[in-house]
């Protein structure tokens, strides 16, 4: 009796290993003509991670660029920003501010007009270029991720020549994709998977 116990336990114990080791999570991938970026999204941040989600699986992103890059600031793609503000977002989302998410190096934000509830337009997204962090933005722009692999990418597009609006004299064109990895995939690609 006291085998089948121990044999039972060391099966169960196994079985929990071997699930937590093929466990996969969502990772946003931008692929461009300067390379690929891979980047985590915050479970803190759920309503931008959903929406990122879906419109990612819709390829929503797939035919357009990023449209607006300002070196030492942000590089930006999606709906266009308009002095009407996001016309063409397919809809806007309530902000998710978290203490401990800042606008860092990498990290990437939902872009949003001057809306005075701080909504996000649910098709831009843009990624931090300053490499000290803009910290003025914190609180007034969701942030739903972090670059952990491609920032020489990320420098490559900011350093692109643009004209007077901002926007590249070529297409910087995007493809948005969300792929699962397990923990050790993400750990083999710089990401620390912090398992609670």
């Amino acid at each position: 009796m006291r085998n089948t116990v121990t044999l039972l336990c060391l099966s169960l114990l196994i079985l929990s290993c071997s699930s937590k080791s093929t466990q996969t999570y969502p990772v946003g991938q931008v692929i461009t003509p300067k390379g690929e970026m891979l980047f985590w999204l915050y479970e803190e941040t759920p309503i931008h991670k959903e929406s990122f989600i879906e419109l990612a699986n819709a390829h929503y992103w797939d035919s357009l660029t990023f449209n607006r890059v300002i070196k030492g600031f942000v590089i930006q793609g999606g709906c266009p920003d308009t002095p009407e503000g996001f016309g063409d977002s397919p809809y806007l989302l309530e902000p998710e501010f978290v203490d401990g998410i800042k606008h860092v190096y990498g990290a990437v934000g939902a872009g949003r007009d001057d809306n005075p509830e701080k909504l996000s337009a649910g098709c831009q997204i843009y990624i931090i270029h300053d490499k000290d962090g803009i910290e003025r933005l914190d609180g007034n722009y969701t942030v739903f991720g972090q670059v952990f692999k491609g920032l020489d990418v990320l420098d490559a597009i900011a350093t692109v020549k643009t004209d007077s609006t901002d926007t590249p004299f070529e297409d910087v064109n995007m493809e948005v994709n969300v792929i699962q990895m397990t923990a050790e995939e993400l750990k083999e690609n710089g990401y620390e998977l912090e398992l609670r």
